[in-house]
């Protein structure tokens, strides 16, 4: 079963047709695995490149998923690997690092057309 925060939500929501959709599911504790569609709405500067702000997104959803349903981010960053092409599936992994208290430390990629495009790293109030 996927992992939402809620309906509309513009990561995960189900109803949200402008959002990412992306649907991920828990392969382990603490960590995540799906993909999202990266729609031509998605464009960015470069026509037909997902903009890097909504591939920045989905790496935030999905580390937010894997710190739990309560996460919510404190700081994240994103080192872009490679253009990401619209009209793809962008698939994601994400995975809490370490803990400290209410804390969490998660770690993501996201890859096309099977490479690398981008890698996160955030911190989390779970």
């Amino acid at each position: 079963m996927p992992l939402v925060h809620h309906e509309l939500c513009f990561g995960c929501g189900r109803v949200n047709l402008f959002g990412l959709l992306l649907e991920v599911q828990e392969v382990a504790p603490g960590s995540v695995a799906g993909r999202c569609f990266l729609k031509q709405d998605h464009q960015g500067a470069d026509r037909g490149q997902g903009h890097e702000g909504v591939v920045g997104a989905s790496l935030l959803e999905a580390m937010a998923l894997a710190c739990g349903p309560n996460a919510r981010a404190l700081a994240f960053e994103v080192t872009l690997r490679a253009p990401t092409p619209v009209g793809t599936f962008l698939e994601l992994e994400a995975r809490v690092e370490r803990r400290d208290g209410p804390i969490a430390y998660a770690i993501a990629t996201a890859s096309a057309e099977e490479r690398m495009v981008a890698q996160g790293r955030g911190r989390f109030r779970a």
